[in-house]
């Protein structure tokens, strides 16, 4: 089991989930953090400290947000392992409680 990161994180990038995991297992994209499921330890910390609730265990994901958890798996691949504090985005309060921001993704 993993936590995955959806949709509300896109746009926002809070980051305060990437400082608090102990694995480091959080990815940084353009505008939108993923978690790598090979190093999550499911410990749920960040689900915890996500500011928007954007992070949540595999096994709670509703229906329309299944695809996130693949999603974070592909971009894991890609996306550079965070170093550091995460600082959110500038607009970051703006896109917070935004829903169906899939097309947003960069």
């Amino acid at each position: 089991m993993t936590s995955v990161v959806t949709d509300a994180c896109i746009g926002c990038r809070y980051g305060d989930c990437v400082e608090v995991c102990p694995v480091d297992a959080f990815r940084v994209g353009p505008n939108f953090v993923v978690i790598d499921p090979a190093v999550c330890v499911n410990c749920t910390t960040c689900v915890i400290v996500c500011p928007v609730g954007a992070i949540v265990p595999d096994y709670e994901l509703q229906a329309d947000q299944h695809s996130f958890k693949a999603l974070n798996r592909d971009l894991s691949k890609v996306y550079p392992r965070a170093s550091g504090p995460v600082p959110p985005l500038p607009d970051a309060d703006e896109h917070a409680f935004e829903t169906n921001k899939r097309s947003k993704l960069l």
